[in-house]
């Protein structure tokens, strides 16, 4: 089967695992969206006019935008907001901006849904047990949270087959609970007509300011654009019929209770609970509990794949990433892992309940969507879409969403500016380290490397120097084979003569595609020099360790090179040379005479590098075969220096 009708083709086993990793996020949504429609009196125009905004808000923004329309711009079957900008770059320069901005806004939404999700699903407990403190309920979800946590490094391969019939088991709870009060009280099926959302946002006092509670029912659409690569879009899009159908039933479900209620004070009771009978109520939290951790646990996996790209498009600092299991695209980055943990755990403490979360909620992914429409209408240009239809597009989306974020920056003094604060750290961060990686590339002098093979064959051969090693291996950022850093050339010649009988130069290009593994050999000298270029794709694990030791496995079976080690005593015994590898890491030098920008952007990124493993970590090394050389980085030299000479 073609990788095509792999990404399109629809299973049992597939729709499953969509269930399961895919929905978590949108699927705890009937946890708290009417909660925050209607915070107090229980007025049948709030209800009517919430439940068909959520409707629609479903249909035009989930259904049509994400479903139907963004998951075909899929990146060999990837998706997620790196791989839309992966495929656009090339178009212009700008549109790093957007590709940044989403990404540190979906991150930042990360450490907002493990909180929320889960401390709605625990504080009904209080439905239960009336007199249980909030302090109670703040120490059990800090509990799970940093229980999800600490499981991550384990990797989820087993956990994760049981994610699907958990869902499904939920999603079937959602549907039949809303049914049993729509058959009560059929009048809320009224709201399907879009005229009463209408009327909630232009004639209820304040209701445009509602959308920002109504987009809470959505938030989830972009992790389904992001987990594109784990179930394909055949499976997404039937899955998502089922998924939809049983939301909408259970919003119903809610507004039918409301309506029963009318007149009424809500008083701090959840909508979504009050749909269960008495004798269901424990089970019900457990399963919402769940469902919660499973929506948290998808939006956790799904930040690591998100730092994961940005490291192989330069926007992230090079970060450990390990592989707990065997599933293609599974990883876990220690970092970020951390970061989030203390995200997730500062957000329970200082909102303390979910109620106060909600204000927190929202405002940063809208900014994603946002930033996605604006990639999508570029890449609808590229597939030749006629411009009208694009326009079309734009503009329908820009009104939806720019509204969403003009409604959410209500929420900007009541607890948003957490959220758009992370945000705003974390684009920091993005934007240092990418601008930092071209002013480093602009200053990285190369040299033809043709000019300088005679006196790596003779420093192999000169006997009166010191041998380093048997294979010396350099990793290299020169993109042409003909090509090397000066400060290789400075390695091995003037810093401390490194004399070895075979040398080779390693470079590995991050393609666009997610998981291409392709090597290509060049005998620069025979027998004496060889560069190696790895293609590897943006999803592929850096174990260039790994990958180096079988090139060469497979340079000496076809009697390309022979690596038998030159000492005489151990040739004898057909004793492999030994291999070591040199790693060059650039660090600010005090003799620098820079622009302001320039000036504060390298501060900031060394800065933030002291507290980041070394490259070769990244990279895959053997940590005792490596040697990592400090080489400064020099932007502008300082002007001569009036020194005078005295006697």
């Amino acid at each position: 089967m073609d990788a095509k009708h792999r990404h399109t083709a629809i299973s049992t086993a597939g729709l499953l695992i969509a269930l399961g990793i895919i929905y978590g996020d949108i699927g705890t949504s009937p946890l708290y969206v009417m909660k925050a429609i209607v915070p107090e009196l229980i007025d049948p125009r709030l209800v009517l006019g919430g439940i068909s905004c959520v409707l629609w808000t479903l249909t035009l923004q989930t259904t049509v935008k994400y479903v139907i329309l963004t998951l075909n711009a899929d990146n060999n079957g990837e998706g997620g907001i790196f791989s839309l900008y992966a495929l656009v770059r090339r178009r212009a320069a700008w549109l790093t901006v957007p590709a940044i901005i989403g990404g540190a806004a979906l991150l930042a939404d990360g450490v907002i849904t493990p909180p929320i999700s889960v401390s709605s699903a625990i504080e009904g407990l209080k439905q239960v047990y009336p007199h249980l403190s909030q302090d109670i309920i703040v120490y059990i979800v800090i509990a799970i949270i940093a229980g999800m946590f600490f499981l991550q490094s384990f990797g989820t391969q087993i956990v994760g087959k049981a994610f699907g019939p958990i869902m499904f088991l939920w999603f079937a709870m959602l549907g039949v609970l809303g049914v049993s009060w729509i058959v009560q009280n059929p009048e809320i099926l009224k709201a399907v007509n879009p005229y009463y959302a209408y009327e909630l946002l232009v004639h209820y006092p304040g209701g445009f300011w509602l959308l920002g509670a109504v987009f809470l029912c959505t938030t989830g659409a972009e992790a389904l654009y992001s987990d594109l690569g784990h179930c394909g879009k055949g499976n997404i899009r039937i899955s998502w019929v089922f998924v939809k159908s049983c939301l909408v039933l259970n919003y119903f479900g809610q507004g039918a209770w409301l309506l029963a209620n009318q007149g009424q004070q809500l008083a701090g009771r959840n909508p979504f609970y009050e749909l269960m009978p008495d004798w269901f109520l424990l089970i019900g939290i457990g399963i919402a509990t769940i469902a919660a951790i499973i929506a948290s646990q998808a939006l956790i996996t799904g930040s690591f794949t998100l730092v994961a790209e940005a490291i192989r498009l330069n926007m992230w600092p090079k970060v450990k990433l390990n592989y707990p299991t065997d599933v293609k695209g599974q990883l876990y980055v220690p970092s970020m892992n951390r970061l989030l943990l203390l995200g997730c755990i500062g957000v329970v403490l200082y909102f303390r309940e979910s109620s106060n979360m909600e204000a927190a909620y929202g405002l940063a992914i809208t900014l994603t969507m946002l930033m996605t429409t604006l990639l999508l209408t570029v890449w609808l240009r590229t597939k030749r879409v006629p411009l009208v239809v694009v326009i079309l597009f734009a503009a329908v989306y820009g009104l939806i969403e720019g509204s969403f974020l003009v409604a959410n920056l209500i929420k900007f003094p009541h607890g948003g500016w957490v959220s758009l604060a992370i945000g705003a750290t974390l684009i920091g961060v993005m934007y240092v380290w990418l601008r930092a990686y071209y002013i480093k590339r602009r200053l990285t002098e190369f040299v033809k490397i043709d000019p300088y093979m005679d006196a790596l064959k003779e420093l192999s051969n000169d006997e009166s120097v010191p041998k380093y090693a048997t294979h010396l291996v350099f990793m290299t950022s020169a993109e042409r084979a003909s090509e090397i850093e000066s400060k290789i050339i400075y390695s091995i010649f003037q810093k401390r003569p490194k004399r070895a009988d075979i040398y080779w130069f390693v470079h590995v290009d991050t393609t666009d595609e997610p998981y291409t593994m392709e090597y290509k050999v060049v005998e620069l000298a025979p027998d004496d020099a060889f560069r190696i270029t790895f293609r590897l794709g943006f999803r592929v694990e850096q174990r260039i360790n790994l990958y180096f030791r079988k090139v060469v496995e497979d340079l000496v079976r076809n009697r390309e090179v022979d690596i038998t080690s030159r000492y005489e005593s151990l040739s004898k015994q057909h004793v492999t040379g030994d291999f070591r590898f040199v790693v060059l890491e650039k660090f600010l030098s005090v003799e620098n005479d820079f622009p302001l920008v320039e000036k504060l952007v390298m501060q900031a990124y060394f800065y933030i590098k002291q507290f980041i493993a070394s490259e070769d970590k990244y990279f895959g090394l053997d940590t005792s075969s490596v040697k990592v050389e400090k080489v400064p980085l020099v932007i502008t030299p300082v002007r001569d220096v009036a020194l005078k000479r005295v006697m």
